[in-house]
């Protein structure tokens, strides 16, 4: 949608090329900065919205591809059911406010965090740049009706283990948080 919208501006080409990449760096710095709020916050609710953010510039990463539908499933399952998912579940838990989330991220921590962040990029990296040749193309615009046939037909078994995987995450999630809960 935003490609398109690009596209629809009376603007040379160069100012194409420049407001794309402001885009896309716009929805980057957005991506790093909720994820090092949700990975580095030692409030949850705070780490929750740092997880929203990031779900949110990932959804404009999926507008500037040109695929309105998948940002918008990406708004209404991520941001708006999981994100509420998890918040119900922070509220379900009895915070003391003196757990392991309180302490502040040692050497080793933060040395870790840094190399899993950047192993994607020092492995994808050259080969994305190696496979461009410095062009960029506009990404082919996918019909519904074959990303709907896709997941039901194609990927329903991944597509289905992906619900199952998160409905056991969230139900062993409160189950421990119920354990606790009445031990005490």
């Amino acid at each position: 949608m935003t490609s398109q919208f690009l596209m629809a501006l009376s603007l040379p080409e160069a100012a194409h090329n420049i407001l794309a990449y402001t885009a896309f760096t716009f929805y980057i710095v957005l991506i790093i900065s909720g994820g090092l709020v949700a990975a580095l916050s030692r409030i949850l609710v705070r780490a929750l919205v740092g997880l929203a953010v990031t779900f949110l510039g990932v959804a404009g990463l999926y507008l500037l591809l040109a695929s309105p539908f998948l940002a918008f499933m990406q708004l209404l399952i991520y941001v708006g059911a999981i994100c509420i998912l998890i918040f119900f579940a922070i509220m379900l838990v009895k915070n003391t406010g003196s757990g392991e989330e309180m302490r502040l991220p040692g050497l080793g921590q933060i040395t870790g965090a840094l190399i899993a962040a950047l192993t994607p990029l020092a492995l994808f990296g050259p080969l994305i740049v190696l496979n461009t040749n410095g062009t960029a193309e506009l990404p082919i615009i996918t019909p519904l009706m074959e990303i709907g046939s896709g997941l039901l037909s194609y990927y329903i078994l991944p597509f289905e283990l992906i619900s199952i995987v998160l409905l056991v995450a969230m139900t062993g999630s409160i189950f421990l948080a119920w354990d606790k809960r009445f031990k005490k």
